[in-house]
């Protein structure tokens, strides 16, 4: 089983998250980038013993997870300018929901899973950081009383599971941010009418050779409220 590298081996993770977050369109702030390289030496110290990824290597997680998350983040602010609440689910390791909520420290960051190990694991992740605006949640995200601006969710479900379940969570007014690989050209298709698919965004990953893009959803409110006669 690999390690955490030290010493020169660090200082090269650490300037290939700089040179992959500005490919991004993001430039890190010293506390960004010590909070990031701090969260995959928590990954690699706790995927011990909480099994959270497949994925060992930290060059491999560096790309995989932190800057496949990483690249939601300007799409969100762009997107969403006044977004103030999120709720990651299915956030297993905390992916995107941690690393948004270390480089938007203005936004609240709950993640739910139904896996106690891993919103556990969010939470140690927010007290070592300490990262006030984190949160890992041990339920099912169709109990959640609260809602969000935005539902995001990383390779959890279908489109329409992913509505479906996380539908009281999400604000009237708010959007569902998927990640996805290809263009989920099927699941589209099988949304109800009541969500509507308004943006589908192409994402570009640093170092990684595969298909990435967001799914951007939101209630269709013309139709899940009609007007009074």
């Amino acid at each position: 089983m690999s390690s955490f590298p030290l010493a020169d081996a660090a200082l090269d993770l650490r300037a290939s998250l700089k040179q992959g977050a500005e490919e991004l369109g993001f430039a890190l702030t010293q506390a960004q980038s010590d909070g990031l390289m701090a969260y995959l030496q928590l990954i690699q110290k706790w995927n011990k013993v909480y099994n959270l990824t497949a994925v060992r290597e930290p060059q491999a997680m560096l790309t995989h997870h932190v800057l496949d998350s990483l690249a939601v983040v300007a799409p969100l602010l762009r997107q969403c300018p006044d977004v103030k609440t999120l709720l990651d689910v299915g956030s297993g390791a905390g992916l995107p929901g941690i690393v948004i909520a270390i480089c938007c420290p203005f936004i609240r960051v709950d993640c739910v899973d139904t896996v106690a190990k891993k919103a556990a694991f969010i939470n140690q992740v927010a007290a070592s950081l300490r990262l006030s605006n984190l949160k890992g949640l041990h339920a099912r995200v169709e109990g959640l009383t609260q809602t969000y601006d935005v539902v995001s969710a990383r390779a959890f479900a279908s489109l329409r599971d992913l509505s479906a379940w996380s539908a009281a969570a999400l604000h009237p007014q708010g959007y569902w941010m998927a990640m996805k690989g290809k263009y989920p050209e099927d699941e589209i298709a099988k949304l109800p009418i009541g969500i509507q698919v308004f943006h589908v965004e192409q994402l570009a990953v640093p170092g990684l050779d595969a298909e990435r893009c967001i799914v951007w959803m939101k209630p269709n409110l013309a139709i899940l409220q009609p007007a009074q006669k």
